[in-house]
């Protein structure tokens, strides 16, 4: 009887060292299930997080390339400048070497002219000691005449026969000094045309300094010319820092015209006014608090601008229509009115004139916009630049 007791009580010992053995197992088994589902969890926000990191690097790396489009098309602009300009510069090297060439022709004349002057002296000495000579021969035969006075008169006809020949040196003695007067004359004439050819040299010098004058005064024109919207632009980029995206080249400020139209309409969305008067205000009062650019200000322009999709004159009507609800919502500010900007305002529209294109293809999205620009008081006189370059 007590063995069957302790038969009982074993085996029940046993089932619950059984039971809770996999009671363990199965608390286990759970746990790493557990882990297992936590740590898959992870994984997937991890590969999430870093498919976000990689879509952002995606975009980083997009608007990177449109930053080396933009550098390489303002490199093509600058390689054509400078072209335009060695063109010019070799037309002034040119033109410098034909004054050059001039001015040596000119002092090889003098030279000759010179070597002649030399050889008239060279002459004007031989006559002098001929002349020296003949006056030494007069006053050897005026000592003869003497003696053959105090001679006899039979030595008379001697005496007439001397008289003769000193009468012919006297002819001789007057036709040299003749020719004297004659060389003396002709000195003067070749001093006057040397005196000319010097005053030649100083007007053709003269002029070679007015024209190098006039060229750099044309150099500085044109660089303050050409500079002053680069300055305007990188004041404006220094007041808005990274607040509005704005054009580079242009420095206008582009919305786009899915924000603040539905398609084909001219009424502006409810929604998108409040955008468009913050980036309008913040875009113009960088450009009227700042003294360097205000005083330069003239006019702030509202583009209307479409794609190639449709007739000319429909985009054109669209465009003009969306350039002037943009206008009327603005006329509509107080800032406006405060500041006193309302005649600076004009609006236009651009059809499909400007559209944008990428790679040489058009960006439709991106062309259908509204540009808000500035002109400057002085930018008519840009286009002096090339009319003076042509000038030269």
């Amino acid at each position: 009887m007590f063995k069957k007791n302790n038969n009982n009580s074993e085996n029940s010992n046993f089932w619950i060292s059984y039971a809770d053995l996999m009671a363990g197992l199965l608390f286990i088994f759970i746990l790493l299930i557990g882990s297992i589902m936590v740590k898959s969890t992870t994984l997937r926000n991890a590969l999430h997080d870093k498919e976000t990191i990689l879509d952002k690097q995606k975009e980083a790396l997009t608007e990177q390339e449109e930053v080396l489009d933009e550098q390489s098309d303002n490199l093509i602009d600058l390689s054509q400048s400078i072209a335009v300009k060695t063109d010019e510069i070799t037309k002034l090297r040119n033109l410098l070497a034909q004054r050059e060439a001039s001015l040596e022709q000119s002092n090889k004349d003098l030279i000759v002219s010179k070597e002649v002057l030399k050889l008239k002296d060279d002459e004007l000495k031989n006559l002098n000691q001929l002349l020296l000579a003949q006056n030494t021969k007069i006053d050897n035969y005026s000592n003869h005449i003497v003696l053959l006075q105090n001679i006899n008169e039979e030595q008379n006809s001697t005496i007439n026969k001397n008289k003769t020949k000193l009468d012919d040196y006297k002819n001789k003695i007057v036709l040299l000094s003749n020719n004297l007067t004659k060389q003396d004359e002709s000195l003067k004439m070749n001093e006057e045309k040397l005196l000319k050819l010097l005053q030649a040299l100083d007007n053709k010098q003269t002029k070679y300094d007015k024209l190098l004058e006039n060229l750099q005064a044309q150099r500085a024109k044109i660089k303050s010319l050409t500079g002053i919207k680069l300055k305007v632009i990188s004041e404006l980029k220094a007041s808005l820092g990274k607040k509005i995206n704005i054009d580079k080249k242009s420095g206008s400020l582009r919305l786009a015209s899915n924000i603040l139209f539905d398609k084909g309409s001219a009424t502006l969305k409810d929604g998108a006014k409040k955008e468009l008067k913050a980036n309008f205000i913040e875009y113009v009062n960088a450009l009227i608090s700042n003294p360097n650019i205000r005083k330069h200000l003239d006019k702030i322009i509202i583009e209307g601008h479409s794609d190639s999709d449709g007739s000319y004159l429909y985009n054109l009507d669209l465009s003009q229509k969306r350039a002037f609800a943009v206008m009327h919502y603005l006329l509509t500010l107080n800032y406006i009115k405060e500041h006193n900007i309302k005649e600076k305002l004009v609006a236009s529209g651009r059809s499909y004139l400007d559209t944008i294109k990428v790679n040489g293809v058009e960006d439709k999205d991106a062309s259908r916009r509204i540009e808000v620009k500035f002109r400057l008081k002085n930018e008519d006189a840009m286009y002096e630049i090339e009319r003076i370059l042509d000038a030269d």
